[in-house]
């Protein structure tokens, strides 16, 4: 299983992507974290959730060497959508999500870490939205959310990553620990989330939504209709299948 879910007793909710080797999630994998996530919020007993990872980052986005094994538009349909619904699934949890973030956190990671309450990072934490790189846009919505304005474009035009540390002086970051001391982190200020009366923690996720400045949901979508044109347009399948040439046996999809 690429995700699971696990309750604590105090009311603390784990929920771990692990699917080797870079937690690049298939479409399935993000209707699964959706559905986790979702689940989460409904359980009464679920106080605050804690979204982590195993292995060697947090998470690398959509599998993009899933998507150029498929024929047509189907796998890009369900990574859309799969996407979507994860990111939608961690801002409407009903109750606090905490990141724990590891390693690289990239593309589709943006968008769960930019729509999560709290983050917390490793010390070789760093974030970074790659989608120019592969014919693709999505997620400045969410690197919005932990990066100044001009610094949010500046990253999403070069492709650039940025380390956790840095993240801590603009305040959408906590803190950055040791990587072995990352899942204490998480659960200490998860703890004290859980330690509230959760009936009024859940009407504080509720109002703070509300007053949100920005409608992350029709934001990503915006975004996703661009990413849309330039699939039809070619231009996506040909940067794919070089990334993909480069990192494994290759596709033709973009001669398909």
């Amino acid at each position: 299983m690429a995700i699971t879910s696990e309750l604590r007793d105090d009311g603390i909710r784990a929920v771990t992507m692990d699917a080797p080797p870079v937690n690049a999630l298939t479409v399935q994998g993000w209707y699964d974290l959706a559905a986790a996530l979702d689940e989460a919020g409904r359980d009464p007993a679920t106080r605050v959730v804690v979204l982590r990872a195993e292995g060697r980052g947090f998470n690398a986005g959509v599998d993009i060497k899933e998507m150029q094994h498929t024929s047509g538009f189907e796998a890009l349909l369900g990574a859309n959508k799969g996407c979507f619904a994860a990111f939608k699934a961690v801002y409407e949890c009903a109750v606090p999500v905490v990141a724990a973030v590891n390693g690289f956190c990239l593309g589709g990671g943006v968008g769960l870490v930019g729509n999560a309450d709290c983050v917390v990072a490793s010390d070789d934490a760093y974030f970074g939205v790659p989608e120019v790189n592969q014919g693709a846009l999505g997620a400045a919505t969410h690197m919005a959310r932990l990066v100044p304005q001009h610094m949010m474009r500046t990253l999403y035009f070069t492709a650039r990553t940025i380390k956790a540390t840095d993240l801590v002086q603009f305040g959408s970051v906590l803190e950055v620990v040791p990587r072995d001391r990352l899942d204490d982190a998480a659960l200490q200020v998860a703890g004290e989330i859980a330690a509230k009366d959760t009936r009024v923690i859940r009407a504080a996720k509720e109002a703070l939504n509300g007053i949100d400045p920005v409608d992350v949901n029709k934001s990503y979508r915006f975004e996703q209709g661009f990413t849309f044109e330039l699939n039809l347009a070619g231009v996506s399948d040909e940067l794919r299948d070089t990334f993909v040439n480069r990192h494994s046996a290759g596709t033709e999809k973009s001669k398909g």
